[in-house]
């Protein structure tokens, strides 16, 4: 036959030795005398007696009954396969919700945090390491961010590419780190429990697709220590709670110096404190980090990341960045807590700033010597939601927006 003859007639066989996968999609329970788990078999076979795992938390039952479309069976050794939509119901109640996934007790699924994947970049927008998208495994939900790229495939010549961005229907090979635990199999072995997409947290829009190829082993060789004294105990020793005040605002508007004079007032205050200026870390933590978009996305990651640490350590802690753009500062958010993180939106006019102008950025970047400069070539998103704003252009004082901070704390 003609290839595209054959590909219209082939039957499809599943693979036998696949290990059995239920992503959960829906609890049902219609009254309290019954509760079942509904989902489609992603994978391998299912009989009634069998003794299957709930693969996140490790409890077990048993299948007493699968319900089918069609019929409903009940008798041990009565089976369904892969593709096939069922409801499960067990011999004792056990915790499991949608996004958990059911494997036989004697064949665990794994799970991991950090894998390696080939992407396919479906979106105009540039991808970035450090950035913050969510993924969609199977029935699974998570916040999944690029560590790496490692390379970009040439489709032409199979070529591997350094690359340290994602263009629209790019294709690389990237390390991913996950905010949870996810039930996985390389793609290779299973095209349900393998595959996933990538979507923009803002536009809520597809970005990619991507084929899970391994899951990295110091994933499995890294675990939380339990430590005797936590972030509450040092919050008594301080005296009062840790916060992250994030100031962001475009170069020139007065972040730094609003956030030197909170700390003074702080200080008189006998609290802890501690300001992350952006010029300053830049001389030694991020060094390394140019100001393109994804140089920008990193320098933001690195920084959220510190102020959480010392914010565990019961600091008020302010950031004076110009952080550009909206996806990282609510990564930020996400990553601090929204209970204890105050943003506050210095919304300085630009013309305001150029006038200010107190290094001599502004006049380099109209003058093309400055490139990717936030403002002129390169964007700055504004707050949407900022807990705080101030126009520095229109208060000879600072002492009103400094005083509504301090309630805000």
């Amino acid at each position: 036959p003609t290839l595209m003859g054959f590909l219209e007639n082939v039957v499809i066989t599943p693979a036998s030795k696949a290990s059995p996968a239920l992503p959960v999609q829906w609890v049902n329970r219609p009254h309290s005398d019954f509760r079942g788990f509904s989902g489609t078999l992603a994978q391998g076979s299912l009989k009634v007696g069998d003794l299957v795992r709930v693969t996140a938390s490790g409890q077990t039952a048993n299948i007493t009954e699968i319900i089918t479309p069609n019929a409903t069976l009940s008798k041990k050794g009565n089976k369904v396969d892969a593709g096939e939509a069922i409801t499960i119901c067990l011999d004792k109640e056990i915790d499991a919700s949608r996004g958990d996934v059911f494997s036989l007790a004697k064949q665990p699924l794994a799970m991991t945090d950090q894998f390696e994947a080939a992407l396919v970049w479906m979106a105009a927008n540039l991808g970035f390491t450090g950035r913050s998208y969510d993924i969609v495994l199977s029935t699974q939900n998570a916040t999944a961010s690029i560590t790496g790229i490692k390379y970009q495939i040439d489709i032409n010549t199979l070529a591997h590419q350094a690359a340290k961005e994602l263009s629209l229907n790019a294709i690389a090979v990237c390390n991913l780190s996950i905010s949870k635990p996810l039930v996985f199999e390389p793609y290779k072995q299973s095209k349900h429990l393998g595959s996933f997409i990538l979507i923009d947290r803002i536009s809520n829009a597809t970005v990619a697709a991507g084929l899970i190829i391994h899951s990295l082993r110091r994933a499995d060789n890294i675990h939380q220590q339990a430590l005797t004294i936590t972030k509450k105990e040092r919050e008594i020793l301080n005296g009062h709670a840790g916060k992250v005040i994030w100031f962001t605002g475009l170069s020139g508007s007065g972040k730094s110096t609003l956030a030197n004079a909170l700390e003074v007032e702080l200080h008189k205050q006998g609290k802890r404190t501690y300001i992350l200026d952006g010029d300053n870390i830049r001389q030694g933590l991020n060094k390394d980090l140019g100001f393109t978009d994804s140089d920008r996305v990193e320098n933001i990651r690195r920084i959220a990341e510190v102020a959480k640490l010392m914010m565990d350590a019961g600091l008020i802690v302010m950031t004076a960045f110009i952080s550009p753009f909206q996806r990282e500062r609510d990564m930020a958010k996400q990553l601090i807590g929204e209970e204890n993180f105050i943003e506050v939106f210095v919304d300085t006019p630009i013309e305001v700033c150029e006038k200010r102008d107190p290094k001599g950025l502004y006049q380099k970047a109209r003058q093309g010597k400055l490139p990717n400069f936030s403002g002129i070539s390169s964007p700055y998103e504004a707050p949407d939601k900022p807990d705080v704003t101030v126009d520095t252009s229109k208060q000879i004082s600072n002492t009103k927006a400094i005083q509504t901070i301090l309630d805000l704390l």
